[in-house]
């Protein structure tokens, strides 16, 4: 019961993500060299490209790489949606008060772990996901702050701080990956909000 539970969790970070359709080109185009614009900085081509790499390589390292690799077929597109998503969900962490801690992602990693069937089997989960494994403490840790402002916001007010905190980060994303959704939370129409979209781990009670 608690092993579906958090593979149903995981998955629900990226349901949209992976069914959404492809992104057409739209919007104004950042600096040379950026995926992406916010904040006054950048998330680098070379940056989105060398987590990309990071997914790639693991998938080929699975047993069931073959099935992961087809179901990813938009990966550099999700990827830079989770980097910016994390990005706005950090922020309004920080304008909140809430800083997880380093033992705190690791409590909820060993958790995870020990809900999931171990080490491998969390992994494997989120790299379903378009996670690397070096990326899944970033992860936990993004969903760790994401539940902590639900509990002491409530839904409705996180959703809307989410797409306050979206707008003032000014986020300008380049052509090909699409063109930001405050209110979604996304680069593509959404049907979801950021609740439904922004994690990447299981919850934490």
């Amino acid at each position: 019961m608690i092993r579906r539970r958090t593979a149903l969790t995981v998955s629900a970070a990226s349901a949209l993500l992976l069914s959404a359709p492809l992104i057409t080109a739209c919007g104004d185009a950042p600096r040379p060299g950026a995926a992406a614009v916010l904040d006054g900085g950048r998330i680098t081509v070379s940056q989105l490209q060398a987590q990309v790499k990071a997914v790639r390589q693991a998938q080929n390292n699975d047993p069931r790489a073959a099935q992961t690799v087809a179901g990813s077929g938009r990966l550099s597109q999700d990827t830079l949606i989770r980097m910016i998503q994390f990005r706005v969900i950090e922020r309004a962490g920080e304008d909140n008060g809430i800083h997880p801690t380093r033992r705190e992602v690791q409590r909820a990693r060993s958790a995870a772990e020990k809900q999931s069937g171990g080490a491998t089997a969390l992994r494997g989960l989120y790299l379903q996901q378009g996670i690397a494994p070096g990326g899944i403490d970033e992860a936990v840790r993004m969903d760790l702050t994401r539940n902590a402002l639900l509990r002491k916001l409530g839904t409705s007010k996180v959703n809307e701080v989410f797409t306050q905190t979206s707008k003032a980060l000014d986020i300008r994303v380049n052509p090909r990956y699409g063109k930001w959704d405050n209110t979604q939370g996304t680069a593509v129409l959404a049907k979801e909000a950021w609740l439904r979209t922004s994690g990447g781990t299981p919850e934490q009670a």
